[in-house]
């Protein structure tokens, strides 16, 4: 297969680099905005550099690819599905579809009328944690479910231009969590009340945004989850899932490079190398994840997450950005589903 992927910054180039080594990829088309960015991305992964537009039209050497891999700035995400929709090529997208819900409903619709496949970058699905924490629940072995907790918390603050464009916690870095609550449970989220906290750094304020954030969610069959998430957690990265149920109780992300510190006497003391983020922490779900696309795009697997999917939990982060403005809980009837 001939692989094109656009945006060749940190996760693009991981991409790049699983795709070259895959034994099904033969040829990797790389671009971005910064031509020298995709020179250089090429230059480490084997690939030929071109632009964006030549993978679309064909113009690059060799002809279009046989899918395209999406790894953008999230503001041209929506425009790239569109086109490679247009063009009939399967594609990969990270998340966000888009940054609000019409725009995620444009691209969704594109996508829909060409009847091609879009695939959405949620690789907690292919975590083996997370797909051990789902058969548990999902044959009962925890008995009836009735407390779900998540965590996610980055070691730093991104880059402060982020900020601006990253859509804000909920929608980038809480979606996560969102769509793997309703992944593991099989359960969708009825209501929600979320707040969020702007102390610390001054870049979160000047961007409207919040460095720290909590939601309760109320799921369709009465089980209650909490999802807290920070951008300030210096310990290290620390990505959390914890399922009580009637008959027992389950933990995703526990570790032995878990940042966390028991404050018991006999308690497990702090890791010799906590997770210093998201790449090292969910490499082997991202390789997993790849290898399921090329999979998808050659027929020999059903979508593992389309963009329907990523609707929905996009739905829960703009009801939780709704309760946090407006300080009230949130019936998810109360966001467009389109």
């Amino acid at each position: 297969m001939r692989i094109g992927l656009i945006g060749t910054g940190r996760i693009g180039t991981f991409h790049a680099e699983v795709l070259s080594r895959h034994p099904a990829v033969d040829g990797l088309l790389l671009a971005d905005a910064d031509p020298g960015r995709a020179a250089a991305a090429a230059a480490r992964t084997g690939g030929s550099a071109v632009t964006a537009d030549a993978l679309f039209t064909g113009e690059a050497a060799g002809g279009p690819p046989d899918a395209v891999v999406i790894c953008s700035a999230t503001s041209a995400h929506a425009s790239y599905i569109a086109r490679a929709a247009r063009a009939g090529m399967p594609a990969f997208c990270e998340k966000p579809i888009a940054l609000d819900l019409p725009g995620t409903l444009a691209a969704l619709a594109e996508v829909e009328a060409a009847g091609s496949v879009l695939q959405l970058g949620f690789m907690r699905r292919f975590d083996a944690g997370y797909g051990r924490a789902r058969t548990a629940v999902r044959e009962g072995g925890l008995g009836r479910l009735h407390t779900v907790r998540t965590v996610t918390s980055d070691p730093a603050p991104p880059p402060a231009a982020y900020l601006p464009l990253s859509g804000g916690l909920y929608r980038d870095c809480l979606v996560h969590d969102f769509d793997a609550l309703r992944w593991v449970t099989g359960r969708e989220v009825t209501e929600v009340y979320a707040t969020g906290s702007d102390a610390g750094p001054a870049i979160f304020r000047e961007a409207g945004d919040v460095a720290t954030a909590a939601a309760l969610l109320t799921l369709d069959d009465g089980t209650l989850a909490t999802a807290t998430a920070t951008r300030c957690n210096g310990a290290g990265y620390d990505v959390r899932m914890e399922l009580a149920g009637e008959l027992g109780q389950i933990a995703v992300g526990l570790d032995d490079r878990t940042p966390l510190t028991s404050a018991e006497p006999a308690g497990p003391g702090a890791p010799a190398k906590p997770w210093p983020g998201f790449l090292e922490r969910f490499a082997p779900a991202y390789e997993a994840e790849v290898d399921a696309f090329l999979r998808v795009a050659r027929g020999e697997l059903a979508n593992p997450c389309d963009g329907r999917e990523a609707l929905h939990a996009l739905r829960i982060a703009e009801a939780c950005e709704v309760s946090r403005r407006e300080r009230r809980p949130v019936a998810l009837a109360e966001v467009p589903c389109g």
